[in-house]
């Protein structure tokens, strides 16, 4: 057959290397309105709730019950279900319905009635609901901090720029498991290197991560998963009442602490019971919500593969960010995953929350090269950072991000990586050598920097823990050898854990430590006029770019 030169070029563009699928919601491929979706119902009978969509109390699995308990505000939810979905999703996106309005009545309604209303709202509607809704009035962002090698040196130089770059919160994992105290505590040294106040995390398995918090070399959580069906919970040995547990010890000692769910994980794992994957997602959130945490991370996540494969997948993962939203939660709104081969489509699913903005643009933009990101590579990497500043300036947006110079970087770079040498000394770890923070300080990534004793590495990781190093003694480490600065940065972070202000919703802190939430800095967005603006220092900021032409030249 002769073949037309158009479709044969066609045919070879990146996005025709993705997996597409049509609907099919017997085994969950649908993203919104599945026929096996259930009505909205509620039914309470001595405060009580005896029936949730469909349901009654006798036939509840534990999700339903954990919601029904937890929730679902009683003395709100004959009213907010009375109220046509239509007219719930309008309001939303009513200007002159504040923020408050909305959360109360969605208090009382359930996850079906909360699909229903999503499924109300088309792709520019969700955003401008994004816009209102989010629970912070000034968007942040977070980084991934990873490598390939597990390099504690190149861990803090990528971290301490990424705090120079902007981000609020940086999060690290392990290639190797055991590597997992070294990454945490080169994080938090090269985070607060980078700016004060930065938040950090260590993704790993919960038992190890949760010491790693109550020891002070971490101070949030994000990896806590749930799930919208109980096989895919019971798969994971968990349930709701589980997750709460591990949130109340978590917030016990003061660690901020995030969920993790996102449409697809269901049908990964065969479970999705013929139900869209909005509505999964709308009983994972209620589940997030009924435990007590703050927050979530949420849009698919590493499952966004799944929900991008159908019609309308993209769009339903904005509808659950703004689900997250809905229900009071800091929303860290996923673009942490690569789905797609095409450079044009990861840049139009991250725009629907980088436009109105999020509390978490990112739960993961990569800060190094994708080859380094043991997250599974993000929707945006290191080699991104000058395009992404770029769309800030051209739409005068705040992505959580802002121009550097290469001197301020190569500045922090070397600074992390001294800090981690001292203290490594000062501990009686492993050597860091003169010639591996040379290296880390010029490095785009593992690739150009030196290897290091894995075995030695390892043996004293463990090490560190049977001696139960604290970030008290990171502290007195770096305050006896010349870092009083860092030393005095991380007491501080220590200190926040007592205080507890930022376990508050959407909590980040500013260079000075001072608590920005949605509790003491809401987001007050009710139209033109009103909400976060960029302006002012943050808009000249944001305006200098590299590579930019100066009128004062001529």
């Amino acid at each position: 057959m002769k073949r037309s030169k158009r479709i044969e070029t066609l045919d070879k563009r990146p996005v025709n290397m993705d997996g597409f699928i049509n609907e099919w919601p017997e085994m969950g491929f649908i993203a919104m309105k599945s026929p096996y979706d259930p009505n909205p119902s509620i039914r309470i009978e001595n405060d009580q709730i005896m029936e949730l969509d469909g349901k009654t109390r006798d036939q509840f699995d534990f999700i339903d019950q954990f919601i029904a308990d937890y929730a679902i505000r009683k003395d709100r939810a004959i009213a907010s279900m009375a109220m046509p979905s239509l007219d719930i999703a309008r309001k939303i996106v009513d200007i002159s319905v504040p923020r408050k309005e909305i959360l109360q009545i969605v208090s009382g309604i359930t996850p079906a009635k909360m699909a229903e209303v999503i499924n109300e709202l088309n792709v520019v509607e969700l955003m401008m609901g994004m816009q209102k809704m989010r629970a912070r009035r000034v968007p942040g962002n977070q980084a991934h901090i990873t490598n390939l090698k597990d390099d504690p040196i190149q861990i803090a130089a990528d971290a301490a720029e990424g705090a120079l770059r902007g981000f609020s919160e940086e999060e690290t994992t392990t290639a190797v498991a055991r590597y997992a105290p070294f990454n945490a505590l080169a994080l938090l040294i090269g985070s607060q290197v980078g700016r004060r106040g930065v938040l950090t995390q260590c993704a790993v398995e919960e038992a190890t991560e949760l010491e790693l918090g109550i020891r002070g070399l971490t101070t949030y959580a994000e990896t806590v998963s749930v799930y919208g069906t109980e096989k895919v919970f019971v798969d994971g040995d968990d349930t709701p009442y589980s997750k709460a547990f591990l949130t109340a010890a978590y917030a016990s000692r003061g660690l901020k602490v995030r969920f993790t769910s996102g449409s697809g994980s269901e049908v990964l794992m065969g479970y999705a019971e013929k139900k869209s994957m909005l509505y999964l997602e709308c009983r994972c959130l209620y589940v997030t919500k009924g435990s007590g945490t703050q927050g979530i991370q949420n849009g698919s996540v590493s499952c966004i593969g799944v929900a991008a494969s159908v019609p309308s997948g993209i769009r339903e993962v904005m509808g659950e960010n703004l689900v997250a939203a809905l229900l009071g939660l800091e929303c860290a709104s996923s673009n942490d995953q690569s789905f797609s081969n095409s450079p044009m489509r990861r840049t139009a699913r991250t725009m629907l929350q980088f436009m109105p903005g999020t509390d978490f643009i990112f739960s993961g933009y990569a800060a190094e090269p994708n080859y380094d990101n043991m997250f599974a590579g993000s929707n945006f990497d290191a080699e991104d950072f000058d395009d992404y500043n770029v769309m800030q300036r051209d739409m005068q947006v705040d992505g959580g991000l802002k121009p550097v110079k290469e001197e301020e970087v190569i500045a922090v770079r070397r600074k992390a990586g001294k800090a981690v040498q001292a203290v490594f000394k000062y501990l009686g770890l492993t050597e860091v050598t003169d010639e591996q923070v040379e290296a880390v300080t010029y490095a785009h990534g593992s690739k150009d920097t030196l290897k290091r004793d894995v075995v030695s590495d390892l043996m004293a990781a463990e090490d560190m823990m049977k001696r139960n190093i604290t970030g008290v003694d990171i502290v007195k480490a770096l305050a006896e050898t010349g870092f009083r600065d860092v030393a005095e940065s991380i007491l501080n972070m220590l200190k926040q854990r007592v205080i507890g202000d930022y376990m508050h919703t959407a909590a980040i802190l500013d260079e000075n430590f001072n608590v920005m939430s949605g509790v003491n800095t809401p987001n007050d967005y009710m139209g033109p006029g009103t909400g976060y603006r960029v302006e002012g220092k943050r808009w000249e900021e944001i305006k200098a770019i590299p590579h930019i032409i100066d009128p004062n030249n001529f």
